[in-house]
């Protein structure tokens, strides 16, 4: 194990490494460890057998937890007219068009987190692929941030939707909330992120399909889940 700090090593000792825990007892042993000076997020990484390389074993998605990630997401639209409009009332950070994409192309400008765009403007945003893809940040219809109901994408987006997708190693990360959650929120949050992804298995999946899942917190150690009852 590599050098880490004293609170670290001892929340270490604290996880049975050849144990798989129920969610449940994953939250509790997570929410019993010495804490950082911040409130921490929740974390889920589940490596995944499938092999994203291929189309048709991709795993992507977006659901809206029914808790929230605790963390209010800065939203960027890109739309013109009435939809423009729209974005600002129902909450948007930023909205505009093409004076946008030439603020983040010429400025280096991301101080958002997501960005939603109308159909109709992914011509200018599809310009901005070499920037935009590599930081996960381009809109996709899969994860309902291409679309013209711009006051739901919107509004679920601050709600709490999260997006899922593969990595380059087949492993998903994704936030299940703050450390301050109670366990109810964090265990309703689990359910749901975990429904979501075994409803999107691919057809042409083969063999195990989770091949593990491990909660953490933003600074602790990794706690393997059992993963034999989910989705049964």
């Amino acid at each position: 194990m590599p050098k880490r700090g004293k609170k670290y090593q001892d929340n270490f000792k604290k996880v049975d490494r050849l144990n798989f825990y129920e969610p449940n007892e994953a939250i509790a042993l997570l929410k019993d460890m010495t804490k950082a000076n911040f409130d921490e997020n929740v974390e889920l990484h589940i490596k995944m057998g499938v092999d994203g390389r291929h189309a048709d074993q991709q795993v992507r998605g977006a659901i809206v937890l029914p808790n929230g990630t605790g963390k209010s997401k800065k939203v960027l639209v890109i739309a013109k007219g009435e939809k423009a409009d729209e974005a600002r009332e129902a909450g948007a950070d930023f909205v505009g068009a093409e004076d946008m994409t030439e603020k983040i192309q010429k400025e280096n400008w991301f101080d958002f987190d997501v960005i939603v765009a109308t159909p109709d403007m992914m011509g200018i945003v599809g310009r901005l692929g070499r920037v935009l893809g590599p930081k996960g940040l381009m809109p996709n219809p899969k994860s309902g941030t291409v679309t013209f109901d711009i006051d739901k994408a919107v509004k679920e987006i601050k709600a709490g939707k999260v997006e899922y997708r593969l990595d380059k190693a087949n492993i998903i990360h994704v936030p299940l909330g703050k450390v301050s959650f109670g366990d109810k929120e964090i265990m309703e949050n689990f359910n749901t992120l975990m429904a979501a992804i075994i409803k999107a298995k691919p057809a042409s999946a083969k063999g195990t399909y989770l091949r593990s899942v491990t909660m953490t917190s933003t600074m602790g150690p990794g706690i393997k889940i059992n993963t034999a009852k989910i989705g049964k």
